[in-house]
């Protein structure tokens, strides 16, 4: 190996990181934005140029060879360096102009964001939103978003976060169900003359119900399902009984709320910047509107 890594062309790297950390061509080249030839391509490229060879390819897909596990940290490393530089770089900006990337849950950003972001945008005509629904994290490190709104305490390192209160949940059905199947006065009738909806993979019902002293099972769900807004129109459309945010399902006339005394913990909600941004001007504006616009959700 007689190229420093240091010295591969910078994209090279990315492709190279992606594809280690996706674990396929075709998970990586939908990060990336790219197409599997053109990834493919830069792989054998940071081969050549390194003399090694970093992927064997398996069944379902490619794995490090013992030299490509070596050279991943180091590659993940100047990622984080970048990072930084950037993150110092745009900390320096003064002028309330240019973009900002909002993170949020795909139903926070389909029913809470777009009349927020709408205030922001008559309010600032110079700065330009860019909303990425998620219900993943998105790394505030490496600016794929510039302020998160979580649901749950960050734990990332190098944050700034603000808990602006509490999002309450409560026990929906459309209207049209319960006037079918009645309507539960008590946790008892819900789980024993009920469809329930639940969520597949995400376990957070589950937890919440447990938290109740019920020993929810996910059998227990007849509907599974967890993209938020599909699950959210399942129960609008009469297929059971589900969990939602209170202020959203108490402004549509199809759903109505049962057991409205359950004790359901609330969800947590966290403004989140980097701490490199938070005195840049635009992120500051855009931090301050969004925390006055979701004011009225939380308690």
């Amino acid at each position: 190996m007689d190229k420093s890594l240091a010295n591969l062309d910078w994209s090279l790297l990315q492709s190279f990181m992606a594809v280690a950390e996706e674990g396929s061509l075709s998970a990586a080249a939908r990060r990336l934005g790219a197409s599997q030839p053109t990834l493919g391509r830069q792989i054998r490229q940071v081969e050549q140029q390194l003399g090694v060879t970093l992927f064997t390819r398996k069944p379902r897909g490619l794995q490090l060879t013992d030299i490509g596990q070596t050279l991943l940290p180091a590659a993940q490393t100047m990622r984080e360096a970048a990072g930084q530089m950037a993150l110092a770089a745009a900390g320096q900006e003064q002028q309330i102009k240019g973009t900002v990337r909002i993170t949020a849950s795909v139903f926070v950003s389909h029913h809470i964001l777009p009349p927020i972001i709408a205030h922001i945008m008559r309010q600032e005509p110079d700065i330009a939103i860019e909303l990425a629904p998620n219900d993943a994290s998105e790394n505030l490190l490496f600016r794929e978003a510039d302020i998160a709104i979580r649901m749950y305490r960050p734990t990332q390192l190098d944050v700034v976060a603000k808990h602006l209160g509490d999002l309450p949940l409560g026990v929906f059905g459309s209207v049209d169900y319960l006037n079918r199947k009645g309507r539960p006065e008590t946790i008892e009738d819900m789980m024993n003359g009920h469809d329930l909806i639940g969520y597949d993979a995400d376990e957070q019902i589950l937890r919440g119900m447990r938290q109740m002293g019920q020993e929810a099972k996910r059998d227990w769900f007849r509907i599974r399902c967890d993209n938020n807004v599909v699950y959210w129109e399942l129960l609008r459309a009469g297929c059971g009984l589900g969990f939602s945010q209170t202020y959203v399902a108490m402004d549509d006339p199809l759903v109505e709320q049962v057991l409205p005394d359950l004790p359901i913990p609330p969800l947590p909600v966290w403004l989140v910047t980097h701490q490199a941004m938070r005195r840049t001007p635009r992120i500051r504006r855009v931090w301050d509107m969004l925390a006055e616009g979701l004011s009225p959700f939380v308690s």
